[in-house]
């Protein structure tokens, strides 16, 4: 049952979808050669060379000139106007930093209009198109529009109901080695690894699932999977309705729907008050210590890359054993920042909707903060 709610959920999550200066030529030998035999003029008698020209012989010298160097044509002028842009597109490419974010679904940008994926066999989904096929209204889109950056030179490696040991995993092999069975999630990317070679930045935005997928499974026991149509929705972002009385009806209404025991409503309460704090508990050490293999792996591949540790919002802050984890991760990166020379962007203020995604204007937020600490590093 575990299987078949994880692999709706990571489903769910996807359902919202449907970036020379020429060579001066030096001395006459130089020059010489750059003209072409054609060009040549050798003096065999000095002086003669230089007693003035009649009028006849300056014509014919005239002449020949223009026969010998005639006028470039509208061809060789449109030819040289092509080379000229396009190597001034080379250059400008060139100097392009390169930016990787990676991370789970709130850096895909699920919950947006335009996540880019492809289904395949099995529980997982290929999120491959959106590598460079983002949505321009995520913070990844949204910090390559502020730097310029081309989609070759900003690239989201999000990945849905990720953990911080799945992409510890993906940033040392390129590939999860099996399926997570708790998120349903199984990724195989070995380019991972060659874009984070090549990057000039890289920010990591993990952690969240960590806790959150196990608390999902957990309700779905709790209440005999009569949750999951509630779960799937809250997922998919389908509580994205203008006014907040349309999504609160939404809630009330799946609620309702469930038609609980007496044991299951016992069972839910059970986990709210101390089974979600016990999960919060039991998951952040290895959290912890995933983002610490994170960021040596990622230094193994590229030491000279800037790395932004992104910090943790709360988008569920009634609950306070939520409220606790996501503190204490944003202590921790910040420590981990320091030891090992990161940069931490904080964001507590990013703006969710009640699928635990950011709206636009959080993830424009969350761009802003990102600007900042690429171009204040």
């Amino acid at each position: 049952m575990n299987k078949r709610f994880a692999s709706l959920a990571v489903s769910a999550l996807l359902l919202v979808s449907l970036l020379s200066v020429p060579a001066l030529a030096e001395g006459t030998e130089a020059a010489a050669d750059a003209a072409g035999d054609d060009h040549v003029i050798v003096t065999l008698n000095p002086e003669a060379a230089l007693q003035p020209e009649t009028p006849a012989e300056a014509a014919a010298s005239a002449t020949e000139t223009a026969q010998a160097d005639p006028a470039p044509s509208a061809d060789d002028a449109e030819e040289a106007a092509t080379a000229a842009e396009v190597k001034a597109d080379d250059t400008k490419k060139d100097e392009q930093l390169t930016y990787v974010a990676l991370g789970d679904s709130i850096v895909s940008g699920v919950g947006l209009a335009d996540v880019q994926y492809s289904a395949r066999s099995g529980y997982s989904v290929d999120m491959a198109p959106n590598f460079h096929g983002y949505s321009p209204d995520c913070y990844v889109g949204k910090v390559a529009a502020a730097l310029g950056l081309d989609r070759d030179h900003a690239i989201n490696l999000g990945l849905p109901a990720l953990t911080a040991p799945d992409l510890a995993d993906m940033i040392r092999y390129g590939k999860m080695p099996q399926m997570n069975m708790a998120s349903g999630c199984e990724y195989n990317y070995p380019e991972f690894q060659d874009y984070i070679r090549k990057a000039d930045v890289v920010s990591v935005q993990i952690g969240s699932n960590d806790a959150f997928v196990p608390c999902i499974v957990a309700l779905g026991n709790a209440t005999n999977w009569k949750s999951e149509k509630l779960a799937a929705t809250i997922l998919a972002g389908d509580l994205r309705n203008e006014g907040s009385g349309s999504t609160m009806s939404a809630i009330y209404r799946s609620i309702k729907a469930m038609n609980l025991t007496k044991a299951e409503r016992d069972a839910t309460w059970n986990l709210l008050f101390s089974g979600m704090s016990k999960i919060c508990d039991e998951t952040y050490p290895k959290t912890s210590a995933a983002l610490i293999s994170i960021v040596q792996e990622i230094r193994n591949l590229n030491p000279d890359a800037q790395i932004i540790l992104v910090g943790y919002t709360n988008p569920v802050p009634l609950i306070p054993c939520w409220r606790s984890y996501f503190n204490k991760l944003n202590k921790f990166e910040k420590q981990i920042a320091k030891t090992y020379n990161l940069t931490y962007v904080a964001i507590p203020n990013t703006e969710t909707t009640l699928d635990v995604h950011p709206t636009i204007k959080g993830h424009q937020y969350i761009a802003n903060k990102l600007v900042n600490a690429i171009e204040n590093p």
